[in-house]
């Protein structure tokens, strides 16, 4: 059972006692903090103090004193959250209503459309139309997008990534709003502002900008337990993805879908790109950013407006609820995942990107997602974070698109007849006709009626409980399945982690905060915190810490590695061709086909922007030039110059740095005969581990396939480190 986990722990009325202990802890702390804020002086030298004077107790905006800042009003440890919860309501609805009209979070976004289609009927799991008919096509917009920068920020930030997908069905709208990471940061909703308060700009200096490297984030998180989880994912792979098109997605929460029968079961999202989850390197990803900020909105541009349409699979994990019981998790933690050797995936269907926009402003800028947006087959679970962004969503979308009519701006539009009472307000768009708008009448026989047996009726769960401020004993376990992702890692994917972290904390300034995050990385595995803190020079000075609830020693989940089943290929992939005039044309026309056939693409790089020529005369015109285009743009490389152009590449700093960078990237670099010096110049050994010698177009097949075989020399990373 879930619970017998943490059955030593005694009663839930202990439980409690132990969380007063820890929130009258967090009111000490917070107490000594706004001791030592009150010697800080303000501008003109006076005192600076906010509303309220000396009285340091936390209050709500009419001045009540708040006893319970952490958790939201429950049903039960484990219910539904409560609507009079004012002080929640009040948080976030101010939280929401801070930026206009920019997203507070996820400002930086793009947009596609395509299809659903199902594989087969899911009948037997969900009532859902759109699940049912594997001849049915379902219109669907997503949008992607990074968390924490501003609209005109970079692409390549480690950040978490929103992946949000509209489905226009014949029984109205479904947005399933997830991230490209299975958990989140905190457990309750009403944290969430303090969570992106943390990460986003410091409000005195209005810096750092898209990242999370600074002393407010990690101080936030590492007094927060139960982000330990979710920060394992962030500083690993997962939060630098090559493109969008190479990237999973999650719902993050638990649902229910129930059948016609009225059966229910729980159910996990997981959207699986065809092309595999694959990532940057975090060199590689910086270097990016200067290059080109705009590198995954481009890339995504770029297929689809080749042909070359990215597509996923939609899974689900499906669990009954006396299942769920028997998990060491609570299924209700949004800071856990259900193991796939635990809950294996069943694949339902296929999504297809095959158009972009028409406007970036009405389509992407504006579409709405909210996550209370379902439909008949589909409802939700007592997760906190759940139960908050049900309120949170609509209520941003209010704010930013001004009116509740923003369902009639087009891209929000249902596609199937839709039809109510609702009346007025800013941008009304429609035009109602006849004199009734009240439901129920006798006065217009053909106004719309309620249908009970087609219309959405939520899934009747018994619920019942005190109503409370606590977070459940089932939620304490903050580590267990942090260690679990660590240990399910390769190798070099525990090196990124390590050094996601060092760079981090290496930022902060706090010597407590790295230390205090020190503790937490023990608690999840020795190794991490050893190779962190070696990396920061701080061996011994992690601040000694006692989990709430036991660590357990879970064994490894391969599939929570992206590169453990890597099974290689090279559909999606840019080959970057650094040439010159005179290029072998026999050789390029190869490569051109070659990688055709693979389904990548070949960029050609000149040292200048204008034209160059092949062997037999051809003119070619460059995609890009080499000041440019650094090598950091593509998945390998090819240096092909003509013997002429090879000596003018080796006196070209520009070059000589685009080879060296392509092999601290871990790319597969090719180069022929007459390109060979230039790995002298630029340190590169001939015979290292993904480096191919080419004698000619006869050898862009055995390139391909090295190319093909791994999507980093990861052996070439353990040599330099």
């Amino acid at each position: 059972m879930a619970r017998a986990l943490l059955g030593h722990v005694g009663t839930i009325q202990f439980g409690l006692l132990l969380m007063a202990t820890a929130a009258q802890s967090s009111h000490e702390q917070n107490q000594n903090l706004m001791a030592n804020d009150q010697s800080k002086q303000g501008m003109g030298g006076e005192p600076h103090q906010v509303s309220g004077g000396d009285d340091p107790r936390l209050t709500t905006n009419q001045g009540l004193v708040v006893s319970d800042d952490q958790n939201t009003l429950t049903v039960g440890p484990r219910g539904p959250q409560a609507l009079e919860d004012f002080v929640m309501r009040e948080k976030i609805t101010h939280f929401d209503h801070e930026r206009i009209p920019e997203r507070v979070v996820h400002a930086r976004g793009y947009g596609a459309h395509g299809y659903f289609e199902p594989y087969e009927s899911a009948a037997d799991l969900t009532k859902a139309a759109f699940l049912q008919d594997p001849k049915q096509r379902t219109p669907v917009f997503v949008r992607f997008s990074t968390v924490a920068g501003r609209a005109g920020s970079f692409d390549t930030a480690r950040d978490v990534r929103g992946f949000a997908v509209k489905f226009y069905t014949s029984e109205g709208n479904y947005d399933l709003v997830g991230n490209n990471i299975p958990v989140f940061f905190i457990q309750d909703a009403i944290k969430f502002p303090d969570l992106i308060h943390s990460v986003k700009p410091a409000p005195d200096r209005d810096f750092p900008q898209a990242q999370s490297a600074h002393d407010t984030f990690w101080d936030f998180v590492s007094l927060s337990p139960e982000s330990t989880h979710m920060l394992m994912w962030i500083m690993s792979d997962r939060a630098i993805p090559r493109s969008f098109r190479m990237m999973d997605g999650f719902g993050v929460h638990t649902f229910r879908m129930i059948n016609a029968k009225g059966e229910a079961k729980f159910v996990k999202f997981h959207w699986r790109p065809k092309l595999g989850a694959l990532s940057l390197v975090w060199d590689e990803a910086v270097t990016i950013n200067g290059a080109d900020p705009d590198f995954h909105r481009r890339d995504l541009w770029n297929s689809i407006q080749a042909g070359d349409f990215p597509e996923w699979d939609f899974c689900v994990q499906e669990f009954t609820e006396e299942e769920a019981e028997g998990f060491d998790f609570d299924v209700l933690d949004p800071t856990k995942i259900v193991p796939e050797e635990i809950v294996p995936l069943r694949r339902l269907g296929r999504m297809v990107l095959d158009r972009t926009v028409d406007n970036f402003f009405a389509e992407t800028e504006q579409v709405a997602f909210c996550p209370s947006h379902v439909v008949p087959g589909i409802d939700f679970s007592n997760d906190p974070l759940l139960q908050g962004r049900l309120f949170s969503y609509l209520d941003t979308q209010l704010s930013r698109l001004g009116s509740p009519n923003f369902h009639q701006i087009p891209i929000n539009q249902p596609k199937c007849p839709m039809q109510n009472f609702q009346r007025d307000g800013h941008m009304q768009m429609d035009v109602p006709t006849g004199r009734v708008a009240n439901e129920p009448n006798s006065l217009d026989e053909g106004s719309p009626r309620e249908d009970p047996e087609r219309g959405f009726t939520s899934y009747p769960a018994e619920e019942s409980g005190q109503k409370l401020r606590v977070r459940p004993e089932s939620f304490a376990d903050h580590y267990s399945q942090a260690r679990q992702f660590y240990k399910s890692m390769t190798d070099p994917e525990k090196r990124h982690i390590a050094g996601g972290f060092a760079f981090e904390l290496g930022k902060c300034k706090e010597l407590k905060v790295r230390k205090r995050m020190l503790g937490r990385l023990q608690l999840v595995h020795e190794e991490l915190h050893d190779a962190v803190a070696k990396k920061l020079g701080m061996e011994g000075e992690a601040e000694k810490l006692e989990p709430a609830a036991p660590v357990l020693d879970p064994d490894p989940s391969p599939a929570l590695s992206q590169y453990a089943g890597f099974e290689g290929g090279m559909q999606g992939k840019k080959i970057g061709l650094l040439t010159t005039t005179g290029v072998d044309s026999q050789l390029y026309n190869a490569l051109v086909e070659g990688a055709k056939q693979e389904g990548a693409e070949v960029a050609l790089i000149a040292p200048k922007a204008g034209p160059i020529e092949t062997s037999r005369g051809k003119e070619l015109a460059p995609d890009d030039f080499l000041a440019g285009a650094p090598s950091a743009l593509f998945d390998c490389v090819l240096v092909a110059p003509s013997s002429e152009g090879a000596e003018a590449l080796m006196a070209d700093p520009d070059a000589v740095n685009w080879v060296r960078n392509a092999y601290a990237h871990l790319k597969v670099i090719g180069v022929t005969k007459e390109a060979a010096p230039l790995l002298d110049k630029a340190q590169v050994d001939p015979g290292a581990k993904g480096v191919l010698t080419l004698r000619g177009a006869d050898d862009i097949g055995q390139y391909l396939k090295g190319v093909a075989a791994q999507h980093r020399v990861w052996e070439r990373e353990e040599a330099m480190s």
